[in-house]
């Protein structure tokens, strides 16, 4: 039993790293300067141009050889794997309830408020006073 390897499809993992990298066509095309569709045609082809793969691999900020060595498969394990609580060393689950720390602060910026307010009327009592000998 022979297995065939299937042709790496350059476009379509030029598409899967743009979108990973939360970039639309139109972006791209304009950093290219190109057209949307010709954005849209180079990722629907199986090959690329090598110089045109460099141009592109440079927007999306990635090695030509990154995008020709793209694995979807990987990036799925590699995304899981930080999903996966079992072998996970980080808590992240609140220790403290948000809402008392909101309410905390809230109470704080009172107080600062309040503490500031004070100071703006102890300067108008003196300017009144001042104004008064004159």
């Amino acid at each position: 039993m022979e297995t065939t390897m299937k042709p790496a499809h350059i476009g379509r993992k030029i598409s899967r790293i743009r979108e990973l990298r939360g970039i639309k066509q139109e972006s791209l095309a304009q950093e290219l300067g190109v057209s949307q569709q010709t954005v849209s045609r180079i990722e629907a082809s199986e090959a690329v141009e090598e110089e045109t793969l460099v141009k592109i691999a440079g927007v999306l900020g990635v090695q030509a050889e990154a995008i020709k060595n793209f694995s979807e498969e990987a990036a799925i394990n590699y995304f899981n794997s930080f999903n996966d609580s079992s072998s996970s060393t980080f808590n992240n689950h609140c220790t403290f309830n948000p809402l008392d720390k909101l309410m905390e602060v809230i109470e704080e910026n009172k107080k600062l408020y309040e503490r500031l307010l004070q100071g703006e009327r102890e300067k108008l009592e003196l300017m009144e006073r001042l104004l008064k000998r004159d």
